[in-house]
């Protein structure tokens, strides 16, 4: 399992997950609009998730591509998996029950969900 990134950091990783290898210049366009981020803190970010050995880096002339070593499926997996595991004790149906109570749920998420179910059992 990968470490546990930031919401920051993730934002980064969505950009790359979208499209890579890109460079920090391009990533830092993608995001500056949304978030309003220097380029100085895009590196930063990206720094980061490279140490986390989570972005792949390679030189190309004086600059870094950066590339996901991580896909995006595997990590939400992950994620998924330990936040269900540390808030609901590792079962489904207590989250699912949790956002109906909570009036979370709209009629298109419980028709979907309906159907996923009907898929599963199949």
């Amino acid at each position: 399992m990968v470490e546990r990134i930031s919401d920051a950091e993730h934002e980064i990783m969505e950009v790359l997950w979208t499209q890579s290898p890109l460079t920090a210049t391009e990533v830092a366009d993608r995001v500056v609009e949304s978030k309003g981020w220097s380029l100085q803190t895009v590196k930063t970010l990206l720094s980061r998730l490279a140490a986390k050995a989570v972005l792949g880096t390679q030189r190309d002339g004086r600059k870094f591509l950066y590339t996901p070593l991580v896909e995006r499926d595997a990590y939400l997996a992950g994620v998924s998996r330990k936040f269900v595991d540390r808030l609901f004790g590792g079962k489904v149906t207590p989250l699912v029950a949790h956002l109906a109570d909570a009036d979370e749920l709209s009629d298109e998420d419980i028709r979907e969900i309906e159907e996923l179910l009907r898929e599963l059992k199949a």
